[in-house]
């Protein structure tokens, strides 16, 4: 364990071993950092936060502090959970819930770049990707493998699924449908075919979401008619995860792009090769 003097580390908190501790670093009561962690200088982990083995956290980053919303009363419990292996970088912000015993949680294996906001009861699955000045609102759902680029808003409430990728300086008001990708417009422009690749989804597999991403989005058909073509063909468990995912929206989904409806000649929605 390598802590700098000048760290401020409560009594109560729980230190895993091998952990680095830069300098003016602060750790509250009630929190538990894993093994073989770093911690920057002027890092603050606020109370009632775990962090898994192996995170690193960079300078300036505030990990579990009070949500900013009215609800929140001093004196409630609630909690922030950081996974193993991931890796939180500067100035980043995540708040707990302002409910008792409420969560924010990130998983294993993903990356927070610079300046991403986390608000609270957000929760952000294993492997995600979100690059750098990215604000994830309130009670937001990131499935595993999401690739969210840099300047992307987020509504409250709005849910993204596993393997999609959001262009940069979107704005998300509605769901993102699993393995889709948002371009900078706004709009839902076909699969996420490498982000599916490097998943180790195969050739069948890729374009069986390709043929659901079409169908639901680019054939100016209603849900119902769409999910309908969608089970002409054998379901593959990603598929089956897409209609599952979108029968369960609340806020509705971000719309494919209108340019591409009935499109028959686009290389984005055509079968790989």
């Amino acid at each position: 364990m390598a802590i700098h003097p000048t760290a401020v580390i409560a009594s109560g908190a729980r230190i895993g071993d091998h952990v680095e501790i830069g300098p003016y670093a602060v750790i509250e009561p009630d929190v538990e950092i894993g093994d073989n962690c770093h911690i920057d200088a002027h890092v603050k982990i606020s109370r009632y936060t775990t962090v898994g083995p192996r995170c690193r956290i960079y300078f300036g980053a505030l990990v579990g502090e009070e949500p900013q919303d009215h609800r929140f009363q001093p004196g409630v419990v609630s909690h922030t959970s950081i996974g193993a292996d991931t890796t939180i970088r500067e100035y980043v912000t995540i708040h707990r819930s302002p409910f008792e015993n409420g969560l924010t949680s990130v998983g294993d294996h993903t990356l927070l770049m610079a300046f991403v906001h986390l608000g609270h009861d957000a929760r952000i699955g294993n492997y995600v990707t979100i690059a750098n000045q990215t604000a994830v609102s309130g009670h937001v759902v990131i499935e595993d493998g999401a690739v969210l680029s840099g300047y992307v808003l987020i509504h409250q409430f709005c849910r993204i699924g596993r393997l999609a990728m959001l262009g940069g300086r979107t704005i998300v008001t509605q769901d993102i449908a699993p393995f889709a990708m948002l371009a900078e417009n706004n709009y839902i422009c076909g699969p996420n075919t490498v982000g599916l690749r490097r998943a180790g989804i195969d050739s069948a597999g890729r374009a069986a979401i390709r043929r659901a991403l079409k169908i639901y989005f680019f054939r100016g058909l209603n849900s119902s008619n769409a999910f309908a073509e969608i089970r002409k063909e054998p379901l593959t468990p990603e598929v089956t995860h897409f209609i599952e995912f979108v029968q369960a929206t609340s806020r509705g989904m971000m719309s494919g792009d209108p340019a591409l409806i009935h499109s028959h000649n686009d290389p984005m929605l055509e079968p790989e090769e």
